[in-house]
């Protein structure tokens, strides 16, 4: 039996590829990476022509632990024979597609720590030895295999939501992730409704209304937001993904951090400005000369029910206007749910579930530390932590700040600095407050220059 790896990643998108960037340089620690597709793919139904992440350059796999890594994206960037063209575009955010292709070079690179291909059924714990027995198949052949690691780090993703209103439904809708694989069938449809208030929502909408008179569907947008909501995205606002605020977060009760998770969603899953201003040009441009657009858009709208007719392949959508309180029917051939994705424990940790310390509503108790087994050092998650960690937890720019974390945590010691500190503002009551019957702390006093 060969020894085992110091961890095992399971999981290969942008967050484990990171750690995979980022592990790679340390001599003594040996990780290996199983992902069940046959390559890196990040969300490639997605990739519509033009749309761009929603952070900067830098919030790339390494360049916030190390702006020096051969890894960073600027270095894809110059090794593509593209950094002076990116440069002269002056704009810090790549296209989603380059940013896929960037990670795709950087997983190239690694070829030696990942494995493709490899789906993972089933992992248990030896006592003996102390570690985790990650069992899996590969899917091109069928062979089997069994690795073992000390540690494990999820990053399994999160899968498409569907509502309880779709879940068995017939016919051929769709969720987002799959719009550019099925767009030639939707747009040969009469008619077309895109439900979702995000981002995601935003381009497909877009996408469709630029084809509106060349296919001649209609089209509608149903959300359940009061309106369409923009990525709030202020430098303040921003400094809210920092290591001060997640420190504050996880500190709050968890009733607290549930309500202030549900009302935080323009904090990550608002629309980017720009595309709402595209939309109403289009729609602008479009309606000159008094033509009717075929399209409505429908705010406070809430999808309750859905129904499928064989016959003429048409969907009968329940909704209710949530302000007005009242119920009406939507009847359409295409049906695109922009609902986004919510976590799911995966199947494979059922023999290790009483390893894993959970919360009052059986979602795993993330410690600070991103840990969640029994001992604190066993087991860590990539965006599994939004419950406890806070809307910083898919976010791009704070993944190598995670990163590094967990690296500090499978080495005993730092080895990327792991900031403590980076916001002008204070998210809790100050720590120097005098206790009762105390005199208050004397003002900061600052020198003239």
């Amino acid at each position: 039996m060969s020894a085992p790896h110091d961890f095992i990643a399971i999981g290969l998108g942008p967050f484990n590829l990171g750690l995979a960037c980022l592990t790679d340089p340390i001599d003594g620690l040996d990780g290996l990476f199983l992902e069940s597709k046959p390559d890196f793919d990040w969300h490639s139904g997605m990739l519509l022509e033009g749309s761009t992440l929603q952070t900067p350059f830098m919030s790339d796999l390494v360049t916030l632990a190390d702006p020096t890594s051969p890894y960073s994206f600027l270095n894809y960037l110059k090794e593509s024979g593209r950094l002076y063209s990116f440069y002269i575009r002056e704009s810090f955010y790549p296209l989603r597609s380059e940013f896929n292709d960037y990670c795709r070079w950087a997983a190239a690179r690694l070829s030696g720590a990942i494995r493709f291909g490899r789906q993972v059924t089933e992992v248990t714990y030896e006592e003996a030895q102390e570690v985790y027995a990650v069992h899996s198949v590969e899917l091109a052949t069928g062979e089997r295999h069994t690795d073992r690691g000390r540690r494990l780090v999820l990053g399994t993703g999160t899968p498409p939501y569907i509502p309880d209103a779709c879940r068995g439904l017939g016919g051929d809708f769709l969720h987002n992730s799959r719009y550019l694989h099925s767009r030639d069938a939707l747009q040969s449809k009469d008619s077309i409704t895109v439900v979702g208030s995000g981002q995601s929502a935003a381009e497909v909408y877009h996408d469709l209304l630029q084809d509106i008179d060349r296919f001649g569907y209609e089209l509608t947008w149903v959300t359940r937001s009061p309106r369409f909501f923009p990525l709030e995205y202020t430098k303040l606002t921003l400094e809210m993904t920092s290591p001060e605020y997640v420190d504050y977060f996880h500190a709050l009760p968890t009733r607290t951090r549930d309500r202030l998770v549900a009302s935080q969603k323009n904090l990550y899953k608002g629309i980017n400005s720009e595309l709402i201003d595209e939309i109403f040009d289009l729609l602008y441009m479009k309606s000159r000369r008094g033509k009717t657009v075929p399209t409505r858009l429908m705010t406070n709208t809430a999808l309750t029910e859905a129904a499928y007719e064989e016959g003429s392949r048409t969907y009968t959508l329940r909704l209710r206007q949530e302000e007005q309180g009242r119920d009406f029917e939507l009847r359409t051939q295409g049906l695109v749910l922009a609902t986004g994705y919510r976590h799911q424990v995966p199947a494979f940790l059922a023999p290790v579930t009483d390893r894993i310390v959970r919360d009052e509503s059986g979602r795993f108790d993330v410690r600070r530390n991103y840990s969640i087994d029994v001992t604190g050092r066993g087991i860590y998650v990539q965006n599994a932590e939004l419950h406890t960690h806070g809307f910083v937890a898919p976010d791009l720019g704070m993944a190598a700040y995670r990163n590094s974390s967990i690296i500090r945590e499978l080495l005993g010691r730092e080895y990327y600095p792991v900031e403590k500190a980076i916001a002008f503002q204070e998210f809790g009551v100050p720590a120097e407050q005098p206790r009762p019957g105390e005199a208050p702390a004397r003002p900061l006093e600052v020198s003239p220059a």
